[in-house]
């Protein structure tokens, strides 16, 4: 395994800026995308066997610890990545979890000759006629600050706290919200009134669909990915016993699907 950061990989980091990570290894560039009210640090249990594949870079979205951009549309947070991928000039295999995902096929089909291969988790083109606010009065409701992993643990569960850890701001007070409730209401809602399958249409790179069990995601709506026609070869697969959170959920089964899709390349 290669260690975990040299100080040349500390050094490309700096000048990558803050929002976009230098996380080490050698090869093809590989770019991770973190879901609504993550950070790029969800993925740091997944960087370690990803530097054998490639070289690893992570991703903060905006509204995630940093402004949001003046408009909550998917084109406006699909620009800002743009922007900060600009260092890397190779096409990148793109992975994305949920909203990662969402914005990973979204950047693909504006820029097709920026990605090489795509991986989505858990994240499907139609949300029509859903709304998030419910959602957000729970979010609101809950009792931040958080004091510590105790009480992140008790009050989300194991799998759910981590990624929450990972994400949220500590200070000497416990865990903080690292962004603004009405931001990610906002962002989540944007999908309640439009549909996103044009653009999945208009993705020419090869793809790996991953849907937990216990999705999140309308019915069926993974699978007819797979099956929507394409120029390159799309890949599904369901992960028994994994909610929205497969990569954390099922690590091991996770590891393998992408694995035998990356060596596919």
């Amino acid at each position: 395994m290669r260690p975990h950061r040299s100080p040349q990989a500390r050094a490309r980091t700096a000048n990558l800026g803050a929002v976009l990570h230098d996380e080490g290894g050698t090869g093809e560039p590989i770019l991770l995308l973190h879901g609504l009210m993550g950070s790029a640090r969800t993925w740091r249990r997944h960087v370690p066997w990803l530097r054998e594949h490639g070289h690893v870079y992570t991703f903060d979205a905006a509204g995630h610890g940093r402004p949001a951009p003046a408009r909550l549309t998917t084109e406006a947070f699909v620009a800002d990545l743009a922007a900060a991928l600009d260092p890397i000039a190779e096409p990148m295999v793109v992975i994305g979890h949920s909203m990662g995902g969402l914005h990973g096929w979204c950047f693909a089909a504006a820029h097709p000759d920026r990605v090489r291969a795509l991986v989505v988790e858990d994240m499907a083109p139609d949300f029509r006629g859903r709304t998030a606010a419910d959602w957000a009065a729970m979010i609101g409701s809950w009792p931040t600050p958080f004091r510590d992993e105790q009480h992140m643990v008790e009050f989300f569960g194991p799998v759910a706290a981590q990624y929450f850890m990972d994400s949220f701001e500590l200070r000497d007070d416990g865990y903080h919200l690292h962004g603004e409730v009405p931001v990610w209401r906002d962002i989540s809602e944007e999908w309640g009134t439009r549909d996103f399958w044009s653009q999945w249409a208009a993705v020419r790179a090869p793809a790996l669909l991953l849907e937990g069990e216990f999705t999140i995601t309308p019915p069926g709506q993974m699978r007819e990915m797979a099956r929507t026609p394409r120029e390159s070869e799309t890949r599904y697969e369901w992960v028994a016993g994994a909610g929205h959170l497969v990569h954390d959920d099922r690590p091991e089964e996770y590891r393998k699907a992408v694995e035998d899709f990356l060596e596919s390349l």
